[in-house]
Formats: structure tokens, C-alpha cells, sequence
């Protein structure tokens, strides 16, 4: 079973920095993707971040540049580092794993809230 536990959203005034952390465990092989999207109050699901098994990574245009996906393998974690965060950054953050074969795995979710 895979789980996928995201942390280190919360409230943070436009301008600020975020760190958000995505530690997976469970019977986790061949690795796809790992990404980050988030879902606004009324919006759809959308894509922030995604990074490869090869190391390539992809971005939404409204965050290229202030955003970073990044992976620790020891630590089996993904973490978005979030910078120059704005008030329509605000949305809950799930993390997803694209396993080969397996399909799509989604977190439970992390609040975070930019205030101008």
C-alpha cells in the first residue's frame, strides 16, 4: 500500500516562503513522476510541479521561477519550495506519485494561505 503524507503548509503573508514535504512509504517501485498540484476554492485541480525518475522537472507558468520541486531518495521525500508566494497561490497542495503500471497516488492534502 502507498501512502503519501504532505506537511508544512500554513499561513504565510504575500512575499513569503514555504517549504512543503511529501514523505512516501509502502510498496512504492518505478517511479514515474512525483508532482505537486493544488486545487483553489472553486477551481479544478491543477499542476504546480512535477519532476521525473530521470530528474527532469516541469512547472505551471504562474509559478516558473519561484517555485522548486526537488527529491531526497534516502529520505523518500518530495518537497516544493514555495518563494514570493501570492495571494492566489492559496490552495490545498496534494502531493502525487505516477507509478509505472500502477497509476496515479494522491495525498490528503496541505492548506496553504497567502495573505496580501
Amino acid at each position: 500500500q502507498v501512502q503519501l503524507v504532505e506537511s508544512g503548509g500554513g499561513l504565510v503573508q504575500a512575499g513569503g516562503s514555504l517549504r512543503l514535504s511529501c514523505v512516501t512509504s509502502g510498496s512504492i517501485f518505478s517511479i514515474q513522476t512525483a508532482g505537486w498540484y493544488r486545487q483553489a476554492p472553486g477551481n479544478q485541480r491543477e499542476l504546480v510541479a512535477r519532476i521525473s525518475s530521470g530528474g527532469s522537472t516541469n512547472y505551471a507558468d504562474s509559478v516558473r521561477g519561484r517555485f522548486t520541486i526537488s527529491g531526497d531518495n534516502a529520505k523518500n521525500t518530495v518537497y516544493l519550495d514555495m518563494n514570493s508566494l501570492k495571494p492566489e497561490d492559496t490552495a490545498v497542495y496534494y502531493c502525487n506519485l505516477e507509478l509505472r503500471g500502477l497509476g496515479n497516488y494522491w495525498g490528503q492534502g496541505t492548506q496553504v494561505t497567502v495573505s496580501s
